[in-house]
């Protein structure tokens, strides 16, 4: 399993599957393949949706402070090199024995 470690707020220290905001007129193909490549430094080939979910974060006084709507994906690796980049502080494949020892966010091990 490709899992970045969160280099910046909000997640920052936490690991997740890599993945980003969809800019202004760009489409969800497009996006999934920037956003993989700027955080892994890989070239890939998005194939199907696995899950569609949404997270709410709260800040102290209850009030929302993000709203997030993802979409993973399954992807096949088509080129580049493994490498932390961007807001990615590490990149890892890891295996499913070791996702017990990561602080992973929540919502990550079910779509695993």
């Amino acid at each position: 399993m490709l899992l970045v470690e969160r280099g910046k707020p909000p997640q920052q220290g936490l690991w997740s599957l890599p993945g980003g905001a969809v800019e202004t007129g760009e489409t969800l193909d497009a996006a999934v393949r920037r956003e993989i490549l700027e955080e892994t430094g890989l070239e890939i080939e998005p194939l199907s949706v696995v899950e569609v979910f949404e997270r709410i974060t709260r800040d102290a006084a209850g009030a929302v402070e993000y709203h997030y709507v993802l979409i993973d994906y399954l992807c096949r690796v088509t080129g580049g090199a493994l490498e932390a980049r961007d807001d990615a502080a590490r990149v890892e494949w890891v295996p499913r024995a070791a996702l017990a020892s990561r602080r992973i966010t929540a919502g990550t091990i079910p779509v695993i």
